[in-house]
């Protein structure tokens, strides 16, 4: 069966009449910020005090747009008679977000967790050579991180948390035991202490009488 001729044109103008009816719901930015996804990718934030200039994330980056620079110090023995230890300094970290393309595998692939994702996405400029930031601008778009969303009550304990608890319930163990005094609360038979030597007097060092010693 043909189609009745304009039918196709009433649909459009019948869905048109429907749309009229309604509320609008125009985003009014920037006078009213959007609300983004917690898990949204806006910009990179860096964590200074977790990098340890590894390179691992300019490496891995497959539009090679971090710059990293460092240099080594010296740091001297902790005790003496030790051996002086050598670290690298962090002296340039920048991101082209001209080139990037917002895969994250430089956040995925840093072992230290100096990288975050940050919903920030008010960051254009006129001039493209300004898509370039560096550390210092990273670190304010570090505060802009949101929290992580709060584990699944069912879900297993991180092995990392697992490992701390026991860690710490082994150490106040052991102060424990060293705070004790020696024979209090130890069980009979333990740590030297024969079976029934708690309580029996201390001036009863034989047998009672009358059971089965000498006449």
């Amino acid at each position: 069966m043909s189609p009745i001729p304009g039918s196709g044109l009433a649909k459009g103008l019948a869905v048109t009449l429907r749309t009229m009816t309604k509320k609008t719901v125009t985003a009014q930015y920037p006078d009213v910020q959007p609300e983004l996804p917690p898990r949204s990718r806006g910009v990179i934030g860096l964590f200074e005090e977790n990098c340890t200039v590894c390179m691992l994330c300019a490496r891995e980056c497959p539009d090679w747009c971090i710059y990293i620079d460092s240099h080594k110090e010296t740091v001297p023995a902790a005790v003496p008679g030790g051996r002086e230890r050598s670290r690298n300094v962090l002296d340039r970290f920048a991101i082209d977000f001209s080139l990037c393309m917002y895969c994250g595998i430089c956040i995925e692939v840093c072992p230290f967790d100096a990288l975050f994702w940050s919903p920030e996405f008010e960051y254009a400029e006129t001039d493209i050579r300004e898509l370039t930031h560096e550390r210092d601008k990273l670190r304010e778009w570090m505060w802009t991180v949101p929290a992580p969303p709060a584990l699944d009550p069912g879900a297993e304990e991180p092995k990392e948390i697992g490992a701390a608890r026991k860690t710490a319930e082994k150490l106040a163990a052991a102060e424990a035991d060293a705070s004790t005094p020696p024979g209090v609360g130890t069980p009979p038979g333990v740590g030297g202490v024969p079976p029934g030597a708690a309580e029996r007097p201390a001036d009863e060092s034989g047998p009672a009488s009358g059971q089965g010693g000498p006449a």
